[in-house]
């Protein structure tokens, strides 16, 4: 499977590096730094399968050659920069597939190499990489060195737009920065497919991340060749230690997102389960609705009646009372009558007797 990678950084003179030492190493080639008087010579460098400088079609059309020249050119992006913190050249490396033979790497990357030229008006100097020894032997790759100026008849021009930063670019009418990366990623994917489908292969490359793309697999962690080597020969470095430690972190993200997952998954399954209990049951559950409703509904008229009654119960009671009452005055009464009836009976008897 073709594996995409491209990333991009600058030469910077801030960061201790050089163009010269930077063309030198990546081409496995010789060149001088005029403005040092350093030598560097990786002539005995294993490993490049090619090296090559390519310029824009415009330079070609104008007959500019100069640039072709690898120790004139650098020596040119070193001299046009008098910041101690230039920008000097601007790197990229791209993972070349290695389902292509080597002379079609080499067009492959060629053609790249043009579109960045023409591009931004650039020279740019690649080189193509084996694998490393101990490494993956699928790990084909080319380092792209290009000029942060424009190529000109008599040497280097203005910054290149690449090299602006997002305030300038914006006066310009360009994107930012980021955007051009993206764009530039895109360009490597976009060329890269074209030769896989003219070669016959199937494998293609993809620069979107894998959840853009929709694929839920984990993205793969890139060691580097200087680390991978190190690591298979037994030696432990940083690198491979924070690389591993990263990794069992994941893990373990992973294995807490499928728990996660399992419990959301048992929660639906009884969930569902509830609600098929509930379609069921539904006629059930409204019948004792409704009865319940009904005996709250009995329970009160109960109540009423109940307090009703009560009501009825105490006029009664105080009806008969009163009754009681007025019987007891009524006898009372006949009681004081037949009293004063029985009195008068008897003063009439002890009366002097005038009828005589």
């Amino acid at each position: 499977m073709a594996i995409y990678h491209l990333s991009t950084k600058p030469v910077s003179r801030g960061g201790g590096r050089s163009a010269t030492a930077a063309a030198a190493y990546r081409s496995a080639g010789r060149v001088e730094d005029h403005s040092t008087g350093e030598v560097f010579d990786y002539t005995r460098k294993r490993g490049v399968e090619h090296a090559e400088i390519v310029l824009p079609t415009a330079a070609a059309k104008q007959d500019i050659n100069w640039p072709r020249d690898r120790t004139a050119l650098w020596n040119a992006a070193e001299t046009a920069e008098k910041r101690k913190d230039a920008r000097v050249a601007r790197e990229y490396e791209v993972a070349v597939p290695h389902e292509l033979t080597r002379a079609q790497r080499v067009e492959l990357v060629r053609a790249f190499s043009a579109d960045l030229a023409n591009r931004y008006g650039v020279a740019v100097d690649f080189a193509l990489h084996k694998p490393h020894r101990a490494g993956d032997e699928r790990n084909y790759h080319a380092h792209i060195l290009t000029t942060t100026r424009e190529i000109t008849p008599t040497g280097l021009g203005r910054k290149t737009d690449m090299e602006l930063g997002d305030r300038d670019r914006a006066r310009k009418g360009l994107g930012s920065g980021a955007e051009e990366i993206v764009e530039i990623r895109s360009r490597w994917r976009v060329i890269a497919n074209e030769y896989l489908q003219a070669h016959g292969v199937a494998a293609r490359i993809d620069h979107r991340s894998l959840k853009d793309q929709g694929l839920e697999r984990e993205p793969t962690t890139h060691w580097g060749v200087a680390v991978l080597g190190m690591e298979r020969r037994g030696i432990e470095t940083e690198v491979g230690k924070r690389i591993r430690e990263e990794q069992a972190q994941e893990a373990q993200r992973r294995l807490e997102r499928a728990a996660e997952l399992g419990r959301l998954e048992r929660e639906g399954r009884e969930l569902t389960k509830s609600m098929l209990v509930l379609d069921v049951d539904i006629a059930s559950a409204r019948q004792a609705r409704d009865q319940h409703q009904q005996q709250q509904l009995l329970d009160e008229v109960k109540a009423q009646g109940r307090e009703v009654l009560k009501g009825w119960g105490q006029e009664l009671k105080r009806e008969q009372q009163d009754t009681q009452k007025e019987r007891q005055k009524a006898l009372e009464k006949q009681r004081e009558l037949d009293r004063s009836q029985s009195l008068g009976k008897d003063h009439s008897r002890d009366g002097p007797d005038y009828s005589r």
